[in-house]
């Protein structure tokens, strides 16, 4: 008996080892030595936030589910009106009514479109500029994957690109026609990226390297409008259970798709609120304890120019 709990007792063992090795692998050298969090902190915390987007106007694609909703609805805890923008209306009304429930009163325009389709995005901010005014803070939230686990030859052609049809030209589409509207507020863009554009893993490859045009994209709106007073930030939303990363990541990532989806959402509120500006243009994670960062690094990430994509060089 007691020779059959000691081999129990080892191959548990072993699986926790195999569990935290991978788990540390997507913690790799590609981060910031701060501490991680997985859930709302003291540096987020919605109480914190009250009010501070009070008469901002926050125009969110994909945000119909997921990232997108649970950002809506930080955003109108935190005081501001909303324009929500994601395919199918009928799933924009449910959110709406969860924003309601959670914020009574938030003023929220709904539109549905694909940002695939640049006369839809365009439609859209029209109508948010109809609506509202004008446009404070937009999150570019909307985002594809494939199935991952196949190969650049295993994969369709078609189903490749859809990827970056989404995530690359939707977040274009998004920013060529929100940049002149940011640009008379002095605004704030938040792309959501991911840090498996810093990673090569097979069976990736649609997704990450069209996070890692994401990041550069993000890195040519604060190069060529700094001077309108845009703030732009390609966010990492940390590992989320969201339908996506459930559908298409698979047993690949389902262990580690452990954290909240207030995370991203109170992030890209603190991000919004003007205490980073000094990170526009760059790579951020949700992970990362921001007050650590700002200690810690903010000398040094301007003095290197960092959390920018770059080709590296031998030494």
């Amino acid at each position: 008996m007691l020779l059959r709990c000691t081999c129990w007792l080892q191959r548990l063992r072993q699986s926790l080892l195999v569990i935290h090795a991978a788990f540390d692998d997507d913690h790799e050298e590609e981060d910031l030595p701060v501490t991680f969090h997985h859930d709302i902190y003291p540096g987020i915390h919605p109480k914190k936030y009250k009010d501070t987007a009070a008469g901002k106007i926050v125009f969110i694609t994909g945000a119909s589910r997921g990232i997108g909703a649970a950002t809506a609805i930080a955003f109108a805890e935190s005081g501001a009106s909303l324009f929500l923008v994601a395919r199918k209306l009928d799933t924009l009304n449910a959110v709406k009514t969860s924003i309601l429930e959670a914020s009574p009163g938030t003023a929220i325009g709904l539109h549905p479109a694909d940002v695939v389709a640049s006369e839809q995005v365009e439609a859209a901010v029209q109508a948010c500029i109809a609506q509202f005014g004008r446009i404070d803070i937009t999150i570019a939230n909307a985002g594809a994957s494939e199935k991952f686990g196949r190969g650049l030859v295993d994969i369709d052609p078609s189903e490749w690109w859809r990827i970056w049809e989404v995530n690359v030209r939707g977040t274009f589409n998004t920013a060529h026609y929100v940049i002149p509207y940011l640009a008379k507020t002095a605004g704030y863009l938040l792309i959501t990226t991911s840090r498996a554009a810093q990673k090569r893993r097979e069976g990736t490859s649609a997704y990450a390297s069209s996070k890692h045009a994401i990041n550069r994209i993000a890195e040519f709106i604060a190069l060529e409008h700094d001077s309108d007073g845009i703030k732009v930030f390609a966010l990492h939303p940390g590992s989320v259970k969201t339908d996506m990363a459930i559908n298409d990541g698979g047993p690949m990532i389902a262990h580690l798709l452990i954290d909240d989806v207030k995370l991203p959402a109170w992030t890209m509120v603190r991000l919004a609120s003007g205490s980073e500006d000094y990170l526009s243009g760059r790579y951020v994670s949700a992970y990362w304890d921001l007050d650590e960062v700002a200690v810690q690094f903010k000398e040094g990430i301007m003095r290197d120019d960092a959390l920018k994509n770059r080709l590296s060089l031998p030494g």
